[in-house]
């Protein structure tokens, strides 16, 4: 990714980057139903590393199977690239864990940007105390063997009925993740960050007791001028 890409990403909702997308005929982005184990947390940025469950059959994952040091959970957790996102398809299923607070401390330790997942991850008030971005469904304690077969890496996945496919870019803020298309996210990036430049405007001139009619969208000239005249004196 362009690092000047990454640092406006860190700078922009997920609300915003929703419209940008929305713009360019993309609805379907926003992760549904996964919230962040600690919202206080800066925005999460990085390229998505993949990893896909299926359903576990029960004499194929004995807990054994953790012996294996090429087992696909293991595999993703240590080849994960720094600054990469480690999204994972656990097919909507939070009744057994994704991951756990070792897995995730690792990810943490290597330089992984953030970890998401439809599922749920067991230790996760230890997990919420990391400072690391995690986000998941909901709080699972039964370990990952019990309904899910870790199978693929690194391969196109749905999680949480968002499309990602490795490479895209993820973010995520205090209110969800969004998948940003690998090809236009610079786009995005670009536009994201002069649409939150607007709407902080917007916002402080409702703040001021303004109608939004007229201001937003700025369909008279009274606001496009009053917009220019505040930019330039915040010097955005």
């Amino acid at each position: 990714m362009n690092p000047a890409t990454r640092e406006l990403l860190m700078k922009v909702s997920t609300a915003t980057l929703c419209t940008a997308l929305f713009k360019r005929g993309l609805r379907n982005q926003f992760i549904q139903d996964v919230r962040p184990l600690n919202a206080g947390l800066p925005n999460m940025v990085g390229e998505a590393f993949t990893l896909r469950y299926m359903p576990a059959r029960e004499d194929l994952n004995p807990i054994s199977v953790f012996l294996d040091r090429h087992h696909p959970q293991r595999k993703a957790v240590e080849q994960c690239p720094e600054g990469a996102v480690l999204v994972i398809d656990s097919r909507k299923d939070a009744r057994a864990a994704s991951a756990g607070g070792i897995l995730v401390t690792r990810l943490m330790k290597r330089g992984v940007a953030g970890v998401v997942t439809d599922g749920g991850f067991r230790d996760s008030p230890d997990i919420a105390k990391l400072g690391f971005a995690a986000y998941h469904h909901r709080p699972s304690a039964p370990t990952n063997l019990t309904l899910h077969q870790a199978i693929d890496i690194n391969v196109p996945i749905g999680c949480g009925d968002a499309p990602v496919f490795p490479g895209d870019v993820i973010v995520g803020d205090a209110e969800g993740v969004i998948v940003i298309p690998a090809h236009m996210a610079d786009e995005v990036a670009a536009e994201a960050t002069e649409m939150t430049v607007f709407e902080d405007f917007v916002q402080e001139k409702v703040l001021e007791g303004r109608s939004i009619l007229g201001l937003y969208p700025p369909t008279d000239e009274q606001s496009r001028t009053d917009f220019a005249t505040w930019r330039q004196a915040k010097g955005r």
